[in-house]
């Protein structure tokens, strides 16, 4: 079915178009520790191991992978102390501070979901 949907006003070429850059996005935002090490970011610059405090679960080597892949897409950057023994820093980049609503109406999402599906588990 061919034409613009009633509904959206959006051609049906032009909904496949903007597909693509949302497979994109999605497949580079994957996983389940990326958006979490963004948002602990996102309240500051961060060694390692305050990043592994704040999330639960991940280990030493994820979260070494995660960083590399966030770094690699610039939506982290890794600065280097000079101190002793040299230190590590992680802080999020301008175009990574341009996830931080997206991230935050997830999380909003995601809370009220949550409520949603557990409410009679939190009495």
């Amino acid at each position: 079915m061919k034409g613009k949907d009633p509904k959206s006003n959006l051609d049906h070429s032009e909904c496949a178009n903007l597909i693509l850059p949302l497979r994109e996005a999605l497949e580079i935002l994957s996983g389940k520790w990326k958006l979490p090490i963004i948002m602990s970011l996102s309240f500051g610059k961060k060694r390692f191991k305050e990043i592994a405090e704040e999330i639960p679960g991940i280990t030493d080597k994820m979260l070494s992978k995660e960083l590399k892949d966030l770094e690699k897409i610039q939506l982290i950057e890794r600065t280097v102390i000079d101190s002793f023994p040299p230190g590590v820093e992680y802080s999020i980049t301008k175009h990574g501070k341009s996830l931080e609503k997206v991230i935050h109406e997830l999380t909003q999402w995601a809370v009220s979901h949550y409520q949603k599906n557990h409410s009679d588990s939190i009495t």
